[in-house]
């Protein structure tokens, strides 16, 4: 199901002992666009601590109750090693934490999760795998953060990064919504990451392959729009690029 970043900042984490916490943002790797954590606000539970718990843990999204189960104990969770939250996640930090829940790692293969193109939940098929040497360099970003970057297309700039559409099933970043009033009034649209050319991050710029006028006659995104496969696949058409659910279907 697609949900967007601010929609699920707020819902309550349940554990398997109780209620710890809310979402409060997400921490996604800059090569697939993939969420690799939640941040967890815990209020007085865990004081002074930023907590992050991985995807691997998440299970069922409930909009209606505006909660996420999350299959760890509190127990495990507070074991967890401690990240400073004024300090990004390092390498260090990420082998710390995957080696203390035994998740395999994401960077560990050529594929969005290391050894797999989709997360993989069975602890049996881990083990089938060892860590590939193809490993390579995340970078983490903060949806926050990310949030503002101004677009630029082919001809020019057509607005900024308002909000983040995350697939919470794959916990795939599936579009970026794009705020476009300063360009023309009141439109936004959606971009999707394999769209994507390239990001400067000291310039706050994301740099798209696609003309401003290819944007501009887009679908139109709005706050009641429902994206259905039908509303993807009109998109797509648009843009003239396959579905993301094609190449995922052809991975498996």
């Amino acid at each position: 199901m697609l949900s967007k970043a601010k929609t699920l900042e707020g819902y309550k984490l349940d554990s398997l002992e109780g209620e710890i916490g809310k979402v409060k943002e997400f921490y996604f790797d800059d090569r697939h666009w993939i969420i690799r954590y939640l941040v967890a606000e815990t209020g007085t539970w865990l004081t002074d601590r930023q907590m992050l718990i991985s995807p691997y843990a998440l299970a069922a999204v409930n909009k209606e109750e505006k909660n996420i189960a999350v299959h760890l104990t509190k127990k495990q969770i507070e074991d967890s090693p401690p990240l400073d939250s004024h300090k990004p996640v390092s390498r260090q930090y990420e082998q710390a934490y995957y080696g203390h829940y035994g998740y395999p790692m994401y960077w560990g293969g050529p594929f969005s999760w290391g050894a797999y193109p989709y997360i993989e939940r069975d602890r049996e098929q881990w083990k089938a795998h060892a860590k590939d040497k193809k490993g390579w360099d995340s970078h983490l970003r903060s949806t926050s953060n990310v949030t503002g970057h101004h677009i630029q297309a082919l001809d020019g700039e057509i607005g900024h990064v308002a909000d983040f559409i995350i697939d919470d099933e794959t916990w795939a970043i599936r579009y970026l919504i794009v705020d476009t009033h300063n360009w023309w009034p009141g439109k936004k649209v959606l971009v999707s990451p394999q769209w994507i050319e390239r990001v400067s991050w000291g310039e706050r710029k994301v740099f798209v392959n696609l003309s401003r006028e290819t944007i501009k006659q887009s679908p139109e995104y709005t706050e009641e729009s429902l994206l259905t496969r039908d509303y993807e696949t009109g998109l797509h058409q648009h843009y003239k690029r396959q579905g993301y659910w094609i190449d995922e279907l052809a991975a498996v």
